[in-house]
């Protein structure tokens, strides 16, 4: 029987560059588009736009933003 910890006992044995490729195929694997999701983000995307258009809210410079992560 195959088990999570199987895979990665067999995987820890992998080269590095093997277990990067190994990660990236996983991670792929998890990003599946999912129509309803998209929707609702496209929906707000269009909201924030009208809201900015409208004077509701404010741009802010990508400078400030990145400072604030420093």
């Amino acid at each position: 029987m195959i088990t999570t910890e199987n895979v990665l006992k067999e995987a820890l044995t992998l080269r590095p560059f093997e277990k990067a490729q190994l990660i990236d195929r996983l991670l792929a694997s998890l990003d599946k588009s999912d129509q309803e999701i998209d929707e609702l983000w496209a929906k707000e995307a269009e909201d924030r736009i009208d809201a900015y258009d409208q004077g509701k809210i404010k741009a802010i410079p990508l400078e400030k933003v990145v400072q604030k992560y420093k």
